[in-house]
């Protein structure tokens, strides 16, 4: 049977469809919210296809040094030096699909805070999440 890991936040109707079809789900978790089984220690066989949306594979903010500062971007240094194919390499050494729930009209700003980990995660819009996993699961 086909195990479908999530992250926390995605769609719980999609979620309830894939159950319905046959399918196990397991709830992942990044390294800093703990929702469910750590991605970054999934194993051959652990899940078949990995969902998330962009914000749950990018690591916090660090603290800003300068308190008058109102934003910050992202960088190497945020979270112990986390980065998303840092979560994500598993399902790279394993050829796990990974989709990335992003609205269209940001996918290219995904590709580039995902890093390398946009070399093999498929961005796809939350219009286009069922289809996709349905093409992957073949239900």
């Amino acid at each position: 049977m086909k195990i479908v890991g999530y992250f926390e936040g995605t769609d719980s109707q999609l979620l309830t469809k894939i159950v319905a079809s046959g399918f196990c789900t397991l709830p992942l978790a990044n390294e800093w919210d703990g929702h469910g089984k750590n991605a970054s220690h999934i194993e051959p066989g652990d899940v078949d296809l990995i969902i998330g949306y962009l914000h749950k594979l990018l690591p916090p903010l660090r603290e800003c040094e300068d308190k008058s500062t109102k934003t910050i971007t992202m960088g190497v240094d945020i979270h112990r030096g986390f980065r998303p194919i840092d979560l994500l390499y598993p399902a790279k050494a394993y050829n796990i699909p990974v989709l990335v729930v992003v609205p269209s009209e940001y996918k290219e700003e995904a590709k580039e805070l995902l890093g390398e980990a946009a070399e093999f995660a498929i961005i796809v819009s939350p219009s286009d999440l069922e289809k996709k996993v349905r093409e992957i699961l073949e239900f």
